[in-house]
């Protein structure tokens, strides 16, 4: 049987990000998607038109048909809207996680679209670090959400390691700090678990095909956790699916354009 995911998210109509890049992720890695949307947006590569919120009854019910019936061995979040969608999430997962031990819940803590539109309301990210972060295993955040999350200015490897420090500490979880915002050719991401640091380079792929990185690896990482990879090695191998994601892309789109994620180069190993 393949690994269950549930991904609860927004959905992006141009089929880079989101939902959409959740399932196509999971399918590409082996996994069977379920999901709970969140939102709906109209957008592309150019940016956020608009956004429809789905009201948290809604939400809830989504979540509770999947997990009641199909169930699920991991969990992903990513786009969530208000503080009602937020503690109804939080509850649903607490609800699951008393009868299903070790579930792995990443949480990827969206706040802003690549083209600088807000998808996280203000007050929400109080909400979302009161009872969201206490179910997550594991924080994706990139290094604008993280210094939004810690009040801390992040511009070196240096700094993230402060940062992803703070954020275990606070959370008790599993933190993967994205340095893709820092400048420089290599590619920085840290790790911080209860093994300590971890980092993992690479060079940059210089491309303006990067839509939905965030998504993708989340995605990734989160269905590798669900076949069993431990947490360092699920890391790797889903990074390694972004990366080639990324060289893949189809070149779609005037602005971010979107990754190809059918590529199945970490799959097939």
């Amino acid at each position: 049987m393949p690994a269950r995911v549930l991904s609860i998210a927004g959905s992006d109509s141009g089929g880079g990000a989101g939902i959409q890049a959740d399932i196509k992720a999971i399918t590409a890695l082996g996994g069977y998607a379920t999901t709970a949307i969140t939102a709906l947006t109209a957008q592309n590569t150019l940016g956020v038109a608009g956004i429809l919120p789905v009201p948290p009854d809604f939400v809830r019910q989504q979540i509770r048909c999947v997990l009641d019936d199909l169930g699920t061995d991991a969990i992903k979040t990513g786009m969530l809207g208000g503080c009602a969608e937020i503690r109804t999430i939080a509850e649903e997962i607490a609800r699951y996680r008393k009868h299903v031990s070790n579930l792995p819940v990443v949480v990827d803590p969206v706040m802003v679209a690549k083209g600088g539109a807000a998808l996280l309301q203000n007050e929400a990210v109080s909400t979302m670090q009161a009872v969201l972060f206490p179910q997550a295993s594991v924080l994706t955040p990139n290094l604008p959400e993280a210094e939004c999350l810690t009040g801390l200015n992040i511009d070196s490897v240096g700094a993230m390691r402060t940062a992803a420090q703070m954020l275990r500490n606070q959370t008790g979880a599993t933190v993967l700090l994205k340095g893709g915002h820092l400048s420089g050719h290599i590619l920085v991401d840290v790790l911080c678990d209860s093994a300590g640091f971890t980092e993992f380079t690479d060079t940059r792929v210089q491309t303006r095909h990067t839509h939905g990185t965030g998504c993708t690896l989340a995605s990734a990482l989160a269905t590798l956790l669900a076949q069993g990879h431990a947490m360092q090695d699920a890391v790797a191998k889903a990074r390694q699916y972004v990366r080639e994601a990324i060289l893949q892309a189809p070149g779609l789109g005037q602005g971010a354009g979107p990754l190809w994620h059918a590529h199945t180069v970490v799959a097939q190993q």
